[in-house]
């Protein structure tokens, strides 16, 4: 019996998920310059206004706060692209036809907004190994370790809730108001641009709740800027990481993948 050759059959099917993704993110500056400026914007913002009303020897903490600050809003971004490739453009009929899936999916969006975020970050990474060094905190190769996993830490979680939140969106409009309102709230509650003693004891008890609070924390008792015990620093880093997978769990249940 004739066998019929499958057309494409040559065509590897593995590992071009993410190489496309990062071509979207790639092009995604390429076209429009102004992409790449955006993040560096609202971060330097911040730190423009705090070095007038903070001391100068918290400007090395406000720095990684501007860090996890650009990081969390990779969610907003994952939020208003997987809500507009399924409202607007319609993409995502073709990714849950194809052998995707969702996870995937999630971290291919997040990968190509990671691309648009990392010249703010490479900027912010540069700043704090020279301001820190000059305020006698060095950016060590365990305390820089130590930001990767934060950093990393929180795209995940933040992409994962973005992901969550835009299948439950029905219009374009709704696109703006909740992703920023979401991910402001989160960045603006956690002591990132200060310290959490700086808080009333109340607001402290509520920051403890959110995520950024501990990578905050781990991040500045690595570098040295606030004091942390060994237990501590693995109790933040245990918390950290708890929460970043209980969330990426609870989120892609709560994900409607190929739901109208």
């Amino acid at each position: 019996m004739a066998t019929v050759e499958k057309p494409w059959s040559n065509v590897p099917t593995q590992g071009r998920a993410l190489p496309a993704f990062l071509i979207v993110g790639w092009r995604w500056i390429g076209r429009n310059p102004a992409v790449a400026i955006a993040p560096i914007l609202l971060p330097f913002i911040f730190l423009y206004f705090l070095t007038f009303i903070s001391p100068p020897s918290l400007l090395p903490l406000e720095i990684i706060g501007a860090m996890l600050f650009t990081m969390q809003n990779i969610g907003s971004w994952v939020l208003g692209d997987s809500a507009t490739w399924r409202i607007e453009c319609s993409p995502q009929d073709m990714f849950v036809a194809s052998p995707l899936g969702r996870i995937r999916y999630l971290f291919g969006i997040a990968f190509s907004n990671l691309i648009a975020m990392l010249p703010a970050l490479v900027i912010l990474v540069v700043l704090l190994s020279w301001i820190g060094g000059q305020h006698g905190v060095p950016l060590t190769l365990f305390a820089g370790l130590v930001l990767l996993g934060s950093l990393a830490c929180l795209w995940i979680l933040f992409s994962s809730i973005g992901i969550a939140i835009s299948s439950r969106i029905r219009t374009q409009r709704e696109i703006w108001p909740v992703g920023n309102l979401t991910f402001t709230l989160l960045g603006m509650l956690s002591p990132l641009y200060y310290p959490l003693r700086a808080l009333p004891g109340l607001w402290q008890d509520a920051a403890r709740f959110l995520p950024a609070t501990y990578a905050a924390l781990l991040v500045q008792g690595a570098m040295g800027i606030t004091p942390a015990s060994s237990g501590q620093m693995l109790e933040y880093a245990g918390l950290l990481a708890v929460t970043t997978a209980a969330v990426l769990v609870v989120t892609l249940r709560l994900y409607r993948w190929g739901e109208l």
